[in-house]
C-alpha cells in the first residue's frame, strides 16, 4: 500500500485550564499498511491522538489527515476500539454482531467477526460479559467492519496471556492478508516487540520516536566498558557500576568495538531508556516525517 494512513502537522489539543494540553505541535506521518505500536507514559496524549484520528475530537491547533481525507470523511474506512469498549449493555452478543452487519452492509465480513467472537455465548447480554469478553466482542466488531485503518486503545489490557496471544495472532493475520493499517497503544512493551513493525513514542504531547522499529533500533547501541568519552554519539541514558560504564547511545558515526562491548538494545530497553530520559532529542525516520516538515527542511 502507498500513501499515509495518518499524517499530523502541528497537531495540538487543549482541554481547558483544569486538564491542560494533551498534544502540542505534534507532527508525524504513518505510512499505510504498517502495524504501529503507540507507546508513552500515562497522560502523554496517546488516547487523544487516537480519538482525533477517529474523528471523535477536533484539534485546537494544526491538522490531521486520515487515509488522505479528513477523519470525518474517512470514518467509514476506520474502526476504533476505545479503552472502555463502549457497547450497548442491553443487547446480546448476537444482537451486537447483527447491528454491526446492519451498520456496515457494504463491507461486513461475518467470518472475520466470528473468528474473534466465536467463543462468546450468543444469547448473553453485553452487561453480563466479563471485561475480557467485552474486549473480544469489540474487536470482533472492528474486524467485521473490514476497515482500512484500525485504531486500538489498550485493546488487550484485560485479557489473560493466552487469549492476548491468540487475538494478537488474528490481528497480525488480518494485517498481512488485507494490508490493514493497525495502530495499537499498549503498556505491555514485550507484547509489541514481536508484533509491530512501526513505532510512535509519544511524550509531553509530541512524538519523540517515530519510524520503522528496525531502523530505530539500528540507530542505537548499548555500549559497555571503562572508557568515559562517548563522543560523538548522543547519550540517551548511562549508568556506572564500579569502574564500568553502560550507556545507551544514538550512533553518530562508527563505533569503536575495541574500546566498547557493543550490543543492540531490545525494543523494551530502548523505550524505557527514552522514557526515563525525556531530555533526549527526538528521532523520526524519513518515512515518519510529515510532508510539511520535510518541505521546510
Amino acid at each position: 500500500m502507498t500513501g499515509a494512513a495518518i499524517e499530523a502537522n502541528g497537531l495540538g489539543m487543549a482541554y481547558g485550564r483544569r486538564r491542560g494540553r494533551a498534544l502540542s505541535d505534534c507532527s508525524f506521518r504513518l505510512p499505510a499498511g504498517r502495524i504501529c505500536a503507540l507507546v508513552g507514559p500515562n497522560g502523554a496524549g496517546k488516547s487523544t491522538l487516537l480519538a482525533l484520528a477517529a474523528g471523535l475530537l477536533r484539534p485546537t491547533e494544526g491538522s490531521v489527515r486520515v487515509l488522505g481525507s479528513t477523519p470525518a470523511e474517512a470514518r467509514a474506512r476506520i474502526a476504533y476500539v476505545a479503552q472502555d469498549k463502549p457497547l450497548y449493555p442491553q443487547l446480546t452478543v448476537a444482537d451486537t454482531l447483527w447491528a454491526g452487519a446492519e451498520l456496515n452492509p457494504a463491507t461486513w465480513d461475518r467470518a472475520a467477526a466470528d473468528r474473534v467472537a466465536g467463543p462468546l455465548p450468543q444469547d448473553a447480554k453485553v452487561r453480563t460479559l466479563s471485561g475480557g469478553q467485552r474486549t473480544r466482542l469489540a474487536l470482533a466488531l472492528a474486524l467485521g467492519k473490514r476497515p482500512e485503518l484500525m485504531l486500538l486503545d489498550e485493546p488487550m489490557a484485560d485479557l489473560d496471556p493466552l487469549v492476548r496471544h491468540q487475538l494478537m495472532g488474528v490481528l497480525m493475520a488480518e494485517a498481512a492478508e488485507h494490508g490493514t493499517t493497525i495502530v495499537m497503544s499498549s503498556h505491555i512493551l514485550t507484547e509489541l516487540e514481536g508484533a509491530c513493525d512501526y513505532l510512535l513514542l509519544v511524550e509531553g504531547g509530541r512524538v519523540r520516536l517515530g519510524g520503522e522499529s528496525e531502523d530505530i533500533l539500528a540507530a542505537h547501541a548499548v555500549l559497555t566498558g571503562q572508557v568515559r568519552d562517548l563522543a560523538p554519539h548522543t547519550v540517551v541514558e548511562s549508568r556506572t557500576t564500579g569502574r564500568q560504564l553502560t550507556a545507551l547511545v544514538r550512533k553518530e558515526g562508527p563505533l569503536d568495538d575495541t574500546a566498547w562491548d557493543v550490543t543492540e538494545p531490545s525494543l523494551e530497553e530502548l523505550l524505557l531508556a527514552h522514557l526515563r530520559s525525556p531530555e533526549a532529542p527526538a528521532l523520526l525516520t524519513p518515512s515518519a516525517r510529515a510532508r510539511e516538515e520535510v518541505a521546510a527542511a
